[in-house]
């Protein structure tokens, strides 16, 4: 299956959409949380600046989101992991009240109480959840509603390849292959659960093989490429739309940061990142694009003139939006 110009161009934008976000963000993240002078020994202040908590980024796992998002309606839901900016960004989740929900502000789109790994937005049908395995289930909740409702919608889990070893990955994928629902699983493997890699914590060696044992197809694209990923989640949607059920998709991706900021990555061999960044999957898809006349310097700058300005904006939007009042920390709660 084949983008087609529209498709290959929206993916481009939103990678370097997706890139310049996270970057900022790590930059943004970081204020307040080291001493003045850094060195050796001294603390990481998770709870200072203007994010407090964790912050789970994901430059160089673009092509992941956007090639299968390239393929998604309106309707059709996704349900993201801790690790959910590249998710919602690609769904079309608006930056501003996203960035003001990770920045705690009342104008976010939870009014700041759930922070950058619990993002809702039913306006776009995309949730998420700092829980491991925990988007497999509710995508399946998605698609057996869609079913029920009679609608031609399909559901998406994001999830890494560590939430593969949980029960809730085996559980949800017996049920949709059972009940066959229209929902695609989508394992972002970048090597590591954590700090713990792959091989030492799973007992195969790629998960799309766990798909034969309940009965769906399972596909891995062993390239960090968009354009590898859309072709292989375009025939996986299309067999859910038509009522053949689930496929198990996994895509070798990335993580060019650490698990979460401040991660000190002792784990990684020398080097690793650097090589890795060497295949970075935006200038892939960029040199793509010039190739096929899709592309030339003065489009590129444009595009990225225009990236820049959303994401000055939704910083802005976020830094300076209001907190929640004292007496709304009762709002939205079960009694």
């Amino acid at each position: 299956m084949n983008a087609t110009t529209e498709q290959q161009l929206w993916m481009y934008e939103k990678m370097i959409e997706i890139r310049e976000y996270e970057e900022t963000m790590a930059r943004i993240y970081l204020e307040g949380k080291l001493p003045p002078h850094i060195q050796k020994g001294l603390a990481f202040d998770i709870g200072a600046g203007p994010v407090p908590g964790e912050m789970h980024l994901a430059a160089g796992q673009e092509p992941v989101a956007v090639g299968v998002c390239a393929h998604l309606h309106d309707d059709d839901t996704v349900v993201g992991s801790h690790r959910p900016h590249h998710f919602a960004i690609a769904k079309g989740v608006p930056l501003k009240p996203m960035t003001a929900e990770i920045f705690g502000k009342d104008t976010g789109l939870g009014r700041g109480k759930g922070g950058h790994m619990h993002l809702f937005d039913p306006a776009h049908k995309f949730s998420c959840s700092g829980i491991v395995g925990a988007s497999m289930p509710p995508a399946c909740g998605a698609a057996l509603a869609a079913r029920k409702r009679g609608k031609n919608w399909v559901a998406v889990a994001f999830f890494g390849e560590g939430a593969a070893n949980q029960g809730a990955f085996h559980e949800s994928m017996n049920l949709a292959a059972l009940w066959k629902l229209p929902v695609l699983f989508v394992c972002e493997d970048n090597k590591y659960g954590i700090s713990v890699e792959k091989s030492e914590s799973t007992s195969v060696a790629w998960n799309a093989s766990r798909a034969a044992a309940y009965g769906m197809p399972g596909v891995l694209v062993e390239q960090n490429d968009a354009l590898a990923v859309y072709a292989a989640a375009g025939a996986a949607i299309e067999r859910a739309r038509r009522g053949e059920g689930p496929t198990l998709l996994e895509v070798k991706t990335d993580r060019y940061l650490g698990h979460f900021q401040g991660d000190p990555e002792t784990y990684r061999p020398k080097g690793e990142v650097e090589s890795l960044r060497r295949h970075d999957p935006i200038p892939l898809l960029g040199e793509h694009l010039r190739r096929a006349g899709l592309l030339d310097d003065a489009a590129d700058k444009a595009l990225r003139a225009r990236v820049g300005v959303r994401i000055a904006e939704a910083y802005e939007y976020g830094r300076t939006s209001p907190y929640p009042k004292a007496e709304d920390a009762l709002m939205h709660v079960f009694s």
